[in-house]
């Protein structure tokens, strides 16, 4: 799992150092921070070293990074990842809790080769996954063959990546307890579950008798069906990560409530999970899972001035502008009462 990680002059992120990773991360902000940025910049790291000699793929740890860094973040050359306006060159490094590093470096000029790659981590064997902030089952088919055949800029890869393992099918036998708490709350949230029909070619959602086209459902079910489809088909493991930008999108409070209940549950079962959100809700959630529980969540806050700092929900909230305009808006309404 993620212990520590260093960016230098990496495209927002100009200095950020993180060294109280846990395993529920939240990291907030305003728009344009950088959120969505760092999320894909740690999925990259941790899907090389899942790549790195998978089956027959015989290329080395920095090739695999090296494209996962291009069709992640779709830049014609990884140069144009380093930080606009900086002196120097771009500098990653994470630190796993077995004491392995990776960290490579790269310059303005570089097209598809690090100036420096170092890795004394071993290949992991389990599978991350990255849940973007809009939903994938309806679009499955267009983000393979944009990727797959047409091998064009349009989905990344953290689209890609979730739309390809969604074709595997469900495993029968006994699930991690947490796993199976979580597909409990989902289920019964959602009334139903989301299953792929063979015969049509198409996903679908069933609950009760009924069938449902997924284009005419609910884009926050599908949402919450996605994961439950990954718990189900066992794509997912205790020693996974999920990476997640904005649950909030397209889930009604009551739905992000459940679905971060799912992500404390897979988080005791030993899943490391990263959420970027800047919603009022999901920080009060996981305020209130760390205070009851007393279960850490690591925070990552980007500031005003553009610094990052690190905090601990067991602690308390930090001061930050998403609650800073709740306090904002109760205001208003109070002066508005008494007027």
């Amino acid at each position: 799992m993620l212990k520590s990680i260093n960016l230098v002059n990496f495209g927002p992120l100009n200095n950020l150092g993180w060294s109280s990773i846990g395993q529920l991360n939240l990291i907030i902000g305003e728009n344009g921070t950088g959120k969505t940025f760092l999320l894909k910049a740690l999925y990259c790291a941790m899907k090389t070293l899942e790549e790195y000699q998978k089956g027959d793929d015989k290329r080395d740890a920095e090739e695999i990074l090296c494209e996962k860094l291009y069709w992640t973040f779709q830049s014609d050359k990884i140069g144009d990842l380093v930080t606009k306006g900086s002196d120097g060159g771009a500098m990653f490094e994470a630190e796993l809790n077995d004491q392995s590093v990776m960290r490579f470096q790269w310059g303005k000029d570089a097209t598809k080769k690090l100036l420096k790659f170092a890795n004394t981590s071993p290949r992991r064997t389990s599978n991350s996954i990255f849940l973007p902030a809009k939903e994938v089952l309806s679009l499955q088919k267009i983000i393979l063959k944009s990727r797959e055949e047409d091998r064009s800029f349009g989905f990344d890869d953290t689209y890609y990546d979730l739309a390809r393992v969604l074709s595997f099918l469900p495993s029968k036998g006994k699930n991690y307890r947490g796993f199976s708490n979580a597909r409990k709350i989902l289920e019964n949230f959602l009334g139903g579950y989301i299953e792929y029909d063979k015969n049509q070619k198409h996903w679908q959602f069933k609950k009760g008798n009924q069938k449902f086209s997924v284009s005419v459902t609910a884009e926050g079910i599908k949402k919450i069906a996605i994961l439950d489809t990954l718990l189900t088909n066992r794509y997912l493991r205790a020693d996974s990560m999920i990476f997640i930008d904005e649950p909030e999108a397209a889930l009604h409070p009551t739905a992000i409530m459940k679905f971060l209940d799912c992500m404390n549950l897979l988080a005791e079962t030993g899943i490391q999970i990263f959420i970027a959100s800047h919603s009022y809700f999901v920080v009060k959630k996981l305020y209130l899972i760390a205070q009851k529980a007393g279960f850490p969540v690591s925070v990552l806050n980007a500031t005003q001035n553009g610094t990052w700092e690190q905090h601990d929900l067991k602690d308390g909230i930090p001061d930050n502008p998403i609650i800073d305009e709740s306090i904002r808006i109760y205001k208003e309404e109070v002066e508005i009462k008494f007027q």
